[in-house]
């Protein structure tokens, strides 16, 4: 084990940028950035512009790396994740809204039944979805929450109940329900219920970088989502890498397009991408035509 970094104030911060050999302009103006976003923060915006020996990152930046570019980069990013946080909203509202409907169809309290969801119900795994439901219902302070705890000892009807699920506690009831009403949602989106699952898994992982100020331009996420076979949709084989962030934007515009959902400004941003000198837009995953797709025209 190493020591633990020593402090270091935001001059020296900066001092030590110039010497590793990023141009860092006004002094004043770099130690105003660095108040503005944590230094360890930026070090991921950095580090594409550090030199590569050996296949391993040194400390020292490509002649010609500027805190400008980097901040060029990370501005770009945080409205990147502000427009995809926005843009995930109504697909997490469709969901809630037809799986609420499809379950209520079979029964009222049917999340509360394992014996009618289907086997993956029957373990573990559904009794921690349950507890995490039982304490969100608890914290609750939605006011149909209130209603239903004075009128029926807090018990809320399916279509009620996925309204205080988060994204994740969502995904895990779709996962859990009987295939007739996975089917019933999934042929919504124009996907199969083992797709509409794996996608709405993917874009958890998104909507969590999103919702907690991580980088997600060039992020390359492990979890690759299920697709279609290909030639099924051709728009989704231009994406071409679907373990990088513009294969998953891909998949948000693909689902508002099978809801008729009013499109985001995702093309609009995705063409703000900042001309900086050795991190193109191709790091985002996006191929060279990407903007001839339909899905981003």
């Amino acid at each position: 084990m190493t020591a633990m970094k020593l402090f270091q104030t935001y001059d020296q911060q900066v001092g030590l940028l110039e010497s590793r050999g990023m141009d860092v302009g006004d002094h004043d103006e770099a130690v105003f950035q660095l108040k503005r976003v944590n230094y360890y923060r930026l070090s991921g915006y950095w580090y594409p512009f550090r030199h590569l020996v050996n296949g391993s990152r040194t400390d020292d930046f490509f002649p010609g790396t500027t805190l400008a570019d980097v901040m060029k980069l990370y501005d770009f990013d945080a409205a990147l994740r502000a427009m995809t946080f926005g843009a995930l909203a109504p697909i997490e509202l469709t969901v809630r809204a037809l799986l609420g409907h499809a379950l209520g169809n079979i029964d009222e309290s049917i999340h509360l039944k394992p014996a009618l969801l289907n086997s993956r119900s029957r373990n573990v795994e559904y009794e921690r979805w349950k507890s995490r439901y039982d304490q969100e219902l608890a914290d609750s302070r939605e006011d149909f929450v209130g209603h239903h705890w004075r009128k029926y000892g807090g018990e809320l009807p399916v279509w009620a109940a996925v309204e205080v699920l988060d994204w994740g506690g969502l995904t895990k009831l779709y996962g859990f329900s009987p295939r007739s009403a996975q089917d019933d949602v999934a042929a919504a989106f124009n996907l199969r219920a083992p797709q509409l699952e794996s996608w709405l898994k993917s874009l958890n992982i998104v909507r969590n970088v999103c919702a907690h100020h991580g980088r997600l331009f060039n992020r390359v996420f492990a979890l690759a989502p299920k697709l279609p076979p290909a030639g099924t949709f051709p728009e989704l084989d231009r994406a071409a890498s679907f373990t990088r962030t513009f294969g998953h934007l891909t998949l948000i515009q693909f689902l508002l397009e099978s809801q008729k959902i009013r499109r985001t400004g995702l093309p609009a941003m995705m063409r703000t991408f900042p001309e900086v000198r050795g991190v193109p837009r191709s790091h985002t995953g996006a191929p060279v035509d990407w903007d001839e797709s339909t899905l981003w025209s």
